[in-house]
């Protein structure tokens, strides 16, 4: 069950658990009784997730922000530590025909 806020007029604003199908329902103040309205004050807390779920959220959420890298700051075919383009695989031959080295040649390559 989430956790809504009211506000009550005499005593400020509370907390309670409601069934999602009653999140416009008025709800009794816990000191003085009286029926409160339901105030936006912030999204409602779920509490029905388990721990695992709560620390994934939580890792992807740094991770957006954060991302590692193993290359400390440098991003993949970066031209500084990578000593320039790599050579590729296909070797072409004097009278214009395509071979790849290290490679099966029946292999099509796109």
């Amino acid at each position: 069950m989430p956790l809504y806020d009211y506000s009550c007029e005499q005593c400020g604003d509370f907390a309670a658990m409601q069934p999602m199908a009653r999140w416009r329902d008025p709800s009794p103040c816990p000191e003085c009784g009286a029926a409160s309205d339901r105030i936006l004050a912030g999204a409602p807390a779920l509490g029905a997730l388990s721990s695992a779920v709560n620390r994934a959220h939580a890792m992807n959420e740094r991770n957006a922000s954060e991302p590692r890298s193993t290359r400390g700051g440098h991003g993949m075919n970066c031209s500084c530590c990578g000593g320039g383009r790599r050579p590729g695989k296909t070797r072409t031959t004097a009278d214009g025909g395509k071979t790849f080295a290290n490679s099966r040649p029946w292999m099509i390559s796109h």
